[in-house]
């Protein structure tokens, strides 16, 4: 007669307590990430803008494209 081990298979509490602090020091990784992208563009002058092909108003969706593209 064989016998299953179902402990195994499953997802222990302190399995799930890991995953979550995981998730929380990635996000907070990306949400660093993103301020200091947005505070290095929002630094940059109007004219750097323009050199390097960005508008002011796009600030915030390339700091976006920077988290989600890490």
């Amino acid at each position: 007669m064989a016998y299953a081990n179902s402990r195994s298979a499953s997802v222990g509490f302190s399995d799930r307590i890991a995953s979550a602090l995981r998730f929380v020091k990635d996000a907070m990784a990306r949400r660093r990430l993103f301020n200091q992208t947005l505070a290095e563009l929002n630094g940059l002058t109007d004219r750097e803008l323009a050199d390097l092909g960005i508008s002011r108003i796009n600030i915030v969706d390339l700091a976006r494209e920077a988290v989600s593209t890490r």
